[in-house]
């Protein structure tokens, strides 16, 4: 059935109100970036700053320790999605090919586990961390968003197991393989972009959490980025406008140059030329 005319301007109007929608305040984040304070308090503020400069940039380096601060967002970060992913593939594997009642409850827990709000998980994980001793530490904190993203990138990762043809399996069963080599020689290649899907979110969740990061992490020197953004905003609640925006911006394009970087592969089809139709 074809779709009339006005339909489809109607469908890419709502798609484009949907863009700006998402974009406006990237954007307008920008803009404050590199205007100069006359703009930032004009009145009549412009998408194009009329003098655009990098003063917020410097002013930011200066007042705020951001590059020690990203660099233990990053290693918080890169850890939480290499562990998550090493440990959520073969979870996710037993749980797309064995269906038993394990498996059931384990697809429950996954679906009922996203209902939580961070408020309930933050003082038994408190306990816990406390237990151990990684109270104030980075690889607490890591221990915290593994157990935040395993769910999600466990059932993420069971729909793209449940992708792939339980043939080539057999296939290679029959060859000689046991249920670990055909996991690591045939299905886990196979599985490449929903892995680095996984990864994707594991990792951009941990660069931008902020609620665990501000109450695990009380030493200046061991706090993440998004903690330390909220250092430019006064006692009184009155926001250094031109360095947060900035800084801002800066904490977000590793999101983006990551996202940019492996997109192909997300998108690209998962089992192109692996079966002949």
């Amino acid at each position: 059935m074809r779709t009339s005319r006005p339909a489809r301007v109607g469908q890419y109007t709502a798609l484009l109100a949907y863009l700006v929608f998402l974009a406006f305040p990237f954007l307008w984040l920008v803009s404050t970036a590199f205007k100069p304070p006359r703009e930032l308090g004009s009145l009549h503020p412009t998408w194009i700053p009329d003098d655009p400069t990098l003063a917020n940039f410097r002013q930011a380096f200066d007042e705020q320790p951001l590059l020690h601060a990203a660099l233990n967002s990053l290693l918080a970060a890169l850890a939480a999605a290499v562990i998550a992913v090493l440990i959520a593939t073969p979870m996710a594997y037993v749980v797309a090919r064995r269906r038993t009642r394990l498996a059931k409850a384990v697809t429950g827990w996954v679906v009922v586990s996203q209902a939580f709000p961070f408020v309930l998980l933050i003082i038994p994980l408190f306990l816990v961390l406390k237990n151990l001793r990684l109270i104030n530490s980075v690889p607490g904190l890591v221990l915290v968003y593994v157990v935040w993203a395993l769910p999600f990138a466990l059932w993420m990762l069971a729909g793209y197991v449940r992708a792939v043809p339980p043939e080539l399996e057999e296939a290679a069963a029959v060859d000689g393989a046991g249920r670990v080599r055909t996991l690591v020689s045939v299905t886990a290649p196979l599985l490449a972009p929903g892995i680095v899907a996984t990864g994707l979110f594991a990792f951009i969740t941990a660069w931008n959490e902020f609620f665990f990061a501000l109450v695990l992490l009380k030493t200046p020197e061991k706090q993440t980025l998004p903690v330390v953004l909220t250092h430019f905003i006064g006692a009184e609640g009155v926001a250094d406008l031109g360095p947060l925006a900035a800084a801002a911006f800066l904490a977000t394009l590793p999101s983006l140059v990551v996202f940019a970087l492996i997109q192909r592969r997300i998108t690209g089809g998962m089992l192109t030329g692996a079966v002949k139709s």
